[in-house]
């Protein structure tokens, strides 16, 4: 069964995988991503020198590392949860992690 938010326990959580890998992988203090919580939906954009746009979002499923994966389509201007077939998608592994690592490689830095 879906959960219907995301605890705050699991927030703090991924805001510390979040600050993690940016500090981690990123290492650039003008880059970095960042969070939006929203009912179940955690959506992950970038800050490229204070430019911010949307990269995907995850939808919880009450595990975590069972994230749901929707990237964002430039193209049409929204989540797409079908769409597979993106430089990075090899890195979805359910985990926020492997999401961040799709994102860099779907829209590198």
């Amino acid at each position: 069964m879906k959960a219907e938010g995301i605890p705050e326990d699991v927030k703090a959580k991924v805001k510390g995988i979040i600050e993690k890998f940016n500090q981690n992988i990123l290492r650039k203090k003008d880059c970095r991503y960042q969070a939006r919580f929203k009912g179940k939906y955690l959506y992950l954009d970038r800050n490229d020198s204070g430019n911010i746009g949307p990269i995907f979002r995850l939808t919880y499923t009450g595990k975590m590392n069972k994230w749901d994966f929707a990237i964002f389509r430039w193209s049409i201007e929204r989540y797409d949860p079908d769409e597979w077939m993106f430089p990075g998608s090899q890195y979805l592994d359910g985990t926020v992690e492997g999401a961040m690592k799709a994102g860099l490689k779907a829209y590198p830095v």
